[in-house]
């Protein structure tokens, strides 16, 4: 009785055992996903952060309103996707030091969170902007506009390929880095062909109903975001259809 007893506590032991090492085993990779995350943040950082200097540059010495403009306007995401990025830093640095007892992903879900609020802003800024052309429409110079639109839709191109994730593998702050610049990259596209449509048939307003359309799908972008991450931060389960929403 007592030598089955005994194997019995044993196996308990080696499953327990084996149990812990998985759990530490899982909490080590997702260590390197969030790291590998930190790394993608930081070159898209880097990429907009030059786009941004250059084009402000190249606007000055130009004379170029569209590249000043743009260049500005970079600015706003360097902004954005560097806090981001600093939002893996935080979670790298404090899971470190025994002192803290953190839950990374309350920490990136208010990253997520925060980045969301500031994408409803830029969204509704392009539509307050395109409200007032459309009511006082101003002259535009084509050409130029449309190769300031190209660069930028190059820079969100190549950032958002950086940022792509596996979704079983992501988290709120790596999903609202994506969308902020496949927002970016929608408004280029809509100014892209908001732009040759108006210069080619002569029709200004084209470039102005392109941005309504695309500040109304950021807005629905940006409230899923927000919805998502804030049920993250207040622990409620969200029920999600059976379609796949972004």
């Amino acid at each position: 009785m007592i030598q089955p007893l005994i194997l019995f506590i044993f196996a308990k032991r080696e499953y327990a055992a084996k149990k812990t090492a998985s759990f530490h085993l899982f909490l080590k990779s997702m260590s390197g996903i969030k790291n590998n995350f930190e790394t993608k943040t930081l070159w898209v950082v880097l990429l907009t952060a030059v786009t941004m200097v250059v084009e402000i540059i190249f606007g000055i010495t130009t004379k170029s309103m569209a590249l000043l403009a743009d260049g500005i306007h970079m600015g706003s995401h360097v902004l954005a996707i560097g806090l981001s990025w600093a939002a893996y830093v935080v979670v790298r640095r404090l899971s470190q030091n025994e002192k803290y007892n953190i839950d990374s992903k309350k920490i990136l879900s208010l990253s997520g969170y925060t980045s969301g609020l500031l994408l409803l802003v830029f969204a509704f800024f392009i539509l307050v902007e395109a409200v007032e052309r459309f009511f006082h429409p101003l002259q535009i110079g084509y050409k130029e506009a449309i190769t300031v639109a190209i660069i930028g839709l190059v820079v969100n191109i190549a950032s958002a390929g950086l940022l792509h994730h596996d979704h079983g593998h992501s988290d709120h702050n790596i999903r609202a880095a994506y969308i902020h610049v496949l927002a970016d990259a929608l408004t280029s596209v809509s100014a892209i062909g908001g732009l040759i449509a108006a210069m080619v048939w002569n029709i200004p307003f084209v470039d102005t109903i392109a941005a309504l359309i695309s500040s109304a799908v950021i807005v629905k972008w940006s409230i899923g975001l927000i919805k998502d991450s804030g049920s993250a931060l207040l622990d409620i389960q969200v029920k999600h259809h059976s379609h796949h929403r972004h």
